[in-house]
């Protein structure tokens, strides 16, 4: 039996409907640009009525909004909203699935071990992942090209889609954590959802404070900074890497030597 081909094909139909959402939500908010930067004059006095509290806690910096990258960073930010809810979901998944489902007793009667059972799982988690990031990425510089109405820096555009794959991989090592952890997981969507909104609402409530940077993934790329720079934190990116490899090693153990019932 083929765990990993088996995985991949059970995430196939949950993975085409979260990438079409991404790209829905992309083209739903891209399609506005055109028509934002023709009357960008207006549209930045009707920002600059926000308190500056809710600007940050948005996201929206009136400096750059009327670029295709500015625009992009801030509607940007709730297309990472929605892929972080699919990492989140898959991560959670595959680590409660055999108790949800009652199938332990089954699979690990098997001659395999758990080490490879999730290694198996993991890997197609990941693919999915990728995939759904590569189709994306793909679909975001095609959409740009399209609505832009002046050349803008395709660096900085693909640096800032990358943190989409950064951020997903951060919520699902945290899923995989939650999973092993508190394995009887009634519902996954509603954990996911959740955790998510939990990290979303951290950093717009704490967006002016630096320190909650550190406590939630929605902050850990600073699109304003990418854009000057043309690069990431390294602070930030090195503290996101961390959380990835512990948080799989860690869950990796614990699922290896936990006691797992199907009832």
């Amino acid at each position: 039996m083929n765990i990993f081909l088996y995985e991949l094909k059970a995430y196939r139909k949950s993975t085409l409907i979260w990438t079409l959402a991404l790209i829905a939500l992309l083209i739903l908010f891209m399609s506005m640009f055109p028509s934002i930067s023709k009357e960008i004059d207006q549209f930045k006095k009707l920002l600059e009525g926000f308190p500056e509290g809710v600007r940050k806690a948005l996201g929206i910096q009136v400096d750059t909004i009327g670029s295709l990258n500015g625009f992009y960073s801030y509607i940007f930010l709730y297309i990472t909203l929605c892929g972080a809810i699919q990492a989140m979901n898959l991560g959670i998944s595959i680590g409660s699935k055999e108790i949800r489902e009652k199938t332990a007793d089954f699979l690990f009667t098997k001659p395999v071990t758990r080490m490879r059972i999730l290694s198996s799982k993991v890997l197609a988690a990941l693919t999915s992942i990728l995939l759904t990031n590569i189709v994306y990425m793909i679909s975001a510089i095609t959409v740009a090209n399209i609505v832009k109405v002046e050349e803008f820096s395709l660096d900085v555009f693909f640096l800032i889609s990358l943190t989409l794959l950064f951020t997903q991989l951060i919520m699902f090592a945290i899923g995989m954590i939650i999973a092993v952890v508190f394995s009887k997981v009634k519902s996954v969507i509603s954990v996911s959802l959740g955790v998510v909104f939990a990290f979303f609402l951290v950093g717009m409530v704490g967006a002016a404070e630096e320190a909650t940077r550190y406590f939630t993934p929605f902050r850990y790329f600073d699109y304003t900074y990418i854009m000057d720079h043309q690069s990431y934190e390294w602070t930030f990116l090195i503290l996101g890497l961390v959380l990835i490899v512990v948080s799989l090693i860690t869950s990796l153990v614990i699922y290896n030597k936990k006691d797992i019932h199907t009832v």
